[in-house]
């Protein structure tokens, strides 16, 4: 099995060691960096990097400007880390393209089991196309098509298209979406959910209509 490398870019000692420690323990190799430059320098030096942990607040280039600077590149899976708990701060590392956003203090164990959801998730290979109402989603390319015209959508965005697909017709809650979409009990409120659904249909322009809310409960995928 091919190693699964991870760069962690924080300047507390502490953390990485942590978090190195315990993704170590699921036979991950962990890059560090101490500041934004040397997370954007290792980044780009080495292609095998399959998924990136940015803290934000770091000397020299902040998380975010790091985080743009991987998205001009790369659809690597990014997780975000930050001691802020600021609304905006979470919009803000949606819009950049951030697959997941710990606060921190936050459990060593439920970060490696994120790592695992977003790894497992990316990493999945199916032949199936998946068509319907104009939209392909070939998840074998990891590749989705409106009209014809491919779009570009971040992994977890990817992941809501193709569960909302499957589950043509159903209500769907937040809490389920949740559960399913990021693999793992979310210990947080759901506007994370609502984030990626504004994110999704704006995307798929006039098909984000298919994307319909459900007022007090969830969403259903419908044509």
């Amino acid at each position: 099995m091919d190693t699964i490398k991870v760069l962690y870019a924080d300047d507390e000692a502490r953390m990485r060691k942590l978090v190195k420690d315990f993704l170590a323990k699921k036979d991950m190799v962990v890059i560090e960096a101490c500041d934004g430059e040397e997370a954007l320098d290792k980044f780009f030096a080495d292609k095998d990097i399959r998924l990136v942990i940015l803290d934000i607040m770091m000397p020299r280039m902040d998380g975010w400007e790091v985080c743009r600077e991987i998205r001009r590149e790369s659809k690597v899976p990014i997780i975000m880390l930050t001691a802020k708990s600021d609304e905006r701060d979470e919009l803000l590392g949606f819009d950049l393209g951030v697959d997941e956003y710990i606060t921190k203090p936050f459990s060593p164990k439920i970060l490696v089991a994120r790592v695992e959801a977003i790894l497992r998730r990316s990493n999945a290979s199916d032949d199936d196309v998946l068509e319907v109402g104009g939209i392909v989603l070939n998840n074998n390319a990891h590749e989705v098509r409106v009209d014809g015209v491919p779009i570009d959508l971040s992994v977890k965005e990817y992941e809501l298209l193709s569960y909302f697909i499957v589950n043509k017709g159903v209500a769907l809650s937040r809490e389920k979406i949740l559960n399913n979409v990021w693999n793992y009990d979310y210990f947080g409120d759901a506007r994370t959910i609502d984030t990626h659904v504004k994110k999704l249909r704006s995307k798929l322009g006039s098909k984000g209509e298919y994307i319909k809310t459900i007022w007090g409960f969830g969403y259903k995928f419908e044509i």
